[in-house]
């Protein structure tokens, strides 16, 4: 009897210590700060190539290859949109993929090479007709955005799945979206210096080399994320795959309607905006101030002077304009890097801070809101006046951080909202909608961008007419403030404040619990 009893209380408290420990592990969810890392090595990578797409792409066709703006233009928009529609289809896919490594996670490995491989083709220069080099831009082109789906849309959703703890996905956004400032900050700020570097008069060999070196890193990036990162969210115990109940539930969703909204108007005008802003330093911004704005930063190699260290680690990366012919790219590329720095700034100290008091759609509201003013600025600036030009941009920059890491984090949020209302989780879908509007809202604003600076009369790599300069200001400053407007109009209907969402999330590890 006594030991039939210390055998039955024995099991009776083993069992009681697992429900504990599975309990905690559910309540807690904690990420280490090596995962954080880790995961967001994936967002640098995919930007390195993302950023190049929004900032390069449409001038790379229209200023190395060759291809006229509206063509150019036309290319963005019907391989976007045709390849949004891949992302449904990876959404389902990676929500139905079950392997020892998870659902997400493996497709960061599996598409790592191939993302390279294409990227690499899309920014090549092949000796083709106008029509050969329209065909390979797109083709190669689609290819590129379809490898983006399946490695971006299961990336997303990674991070989704990696904890529901609100502030540590929070956390998780936040420090992905500083890795990834990181990648822009490199992407907009080296890549015309390495292409001059590289291609020493040629620009052709420049981008060649310049994109082979961002595609090897991409491919080590990603390789990291996979080995250091975990899933640890599952669909509720018995949930039933349907591809139309998938689809049902996404489309009654509000709060997911609303972030679809604002997805494709927000990328949309960072399309737009990053697009115009190349032709914008290139044919607007008046040279000589430039120059002269340039030498006050000491960025001008003066004939006979010397200079220390640091002026040579500079121009060993093709940053000192030694004459007019560098001011265009050391120019812009100082625009970039001042405001990526304010960015990344503003991801670390006041993302996380402003979400944690007020809630991440009441900071992403006025945070876009005020993007939109600055943004509207740059109509009125002056040409001449540097200054100013850089001023209104780090204020815009600073404005616009803290909205960076809220998108994901929201989508998250978005993929509990639905479990909790329909009692289904499919993350994937979720990610997948959005990364849909993502690709349509890239082509969108490419395809604006080349047809109105094509509409204006302008032809590239000669002196601009005022109708060509009017409609290159327009794509840089009035028409991207107001799509940033539709976005935060599309915020207002979205309906997961701090205290709903917090409220959704003790309600999910409370039946989380009970199916242990």
């Amino acid at each position: 009897m006594f030991l039939e009893f210390n055998l039955n209380a024995l099991l009776h408290n083993s069992f009681h210590s697992y429900i504990k420990f599975n309990i905690m592990k559910l309540t807690s969810q904690k990420v280490s700060f090596k995962e954080k890392v880790g995961y967001s090595l994936g967002d640098g990578s995919a930007n390195l190539i993302f950023q190049m797409m929004m900032m390069f792409q449409l001038f790379f066709y229209t200023d190395v290859f060759g291809i006229k703006a509206t063509a150019a233009g036309m290319i963005l928009l019907v391989a976007r949109i045709f390849d949004a529609f891949v992302d449904p289809l990876v959404g389902i896919i990676s929500d139905r993929t079950n392997t020892r490594w998870g659902k997400y996670r493996p497709w960061v490995l599996w598409t790592a090479l191939p993302f390279a491989v294409f990227f690499v083709l899309a920014f090549a220069t092949p000796d083709l007709g106008e029509r050969g080099k329209i065909l390979y831009a797109g083709i190669t082109y689609v290819l590129l955005m379809t490898v983006y789906s399946f490695n971006n849309t299961p990336y997303s959703s990674l991070g989704g799945v990696m904890t529901g703890d609100i502030k540590e996905r929070t956390s998780i956004s936040s420090i992905r979206f500083v890795t990834a400032t990181i990648a822009t900050f490199i992407v907009q700020g080296l890549t015309l210096p390495l292409v001059a570097k590289f291609g020493k008069g040629n620009a052709q060999t420049g981008w060649h080399w310049t994109i082979g070196l961002y595609a090897i890193i991409v491919v080590v990036l990603l390789l990291v994320t996979f080995l250091t990162t975990k899933e640890r969210i599952s669909p509720p115990a018995g949930q039933k795959n349907s591809i139309k109940q998938d689809f049902k539930d996404v489309l009654g969703n509000i709060p997911w309607k609303a972030m679809f909204a604002l997805t494709l108007f927000l990328f949309t005008t960072l399309a737009l905006w990053g697009s115009s802003m190349s032709y914008y330093f290139n044919y607007v911004v008046d040279k000589d101030a430039l120059f002269a704005f340039l030498r006050n930063f000491g960025l001008v190699a003066e004939a006979g002077q010397t200079y220390g260290a640091g002026h040579d680690f500079l121009a060993a990366f093709g940053l000192i304009a030694s004459d007019n012919s560098q001011v265009f790219a050391v120019g812009f590329s100082l625009f970039n890097m001042i405001g990526q720095i304010i960015t990344l700034l503003g991801v670390i100290f006041l993302s996380q801070f402003l979400s944690n008091i007020f809630g991440k759609r009441n900071v992403f509201i006025v945070c876009l809101a005020l993007t939109a003013v600055f943004t509207s600025l740059f109509f009125l600036v002056s040409p001449k006046d540097i200054g100013l030009i850089f001023t209104v941009n780090i204020l815009k920059s600073l404005a616009y951080a803290p909205t960076i890491p809220l998108l994901w984090a929201m989508l998250g949020d978005v993929a509990d909202h639905s479990e909790w209302v329909n009692h289904r989780r499919a993350t994937g879908f979720v990610f997948a909608g959005i990364v849909f509007a993502l690709k349509a809202g890239l082509g969108i604003g490419g395809a604006i961008c080349g047809a109105i600076i094509d509409s204006f009369g302008f032809i590239p790599n000669i002196v601009q007419t005022e109708s060509a300069v009017l409609g290159i200001k327009l794509t840089s400053s009035l028409i991207p403030a107001a799509t940033f407007v539709v976005g935060v109009i599309a915020l207002l209907f979205y309906p997961i404040s701090k205290k709903m969402n917090e409220k959704v999330q003790a309600d999910l590890r409370a039946r989380r619990e009970t199916h242990i």
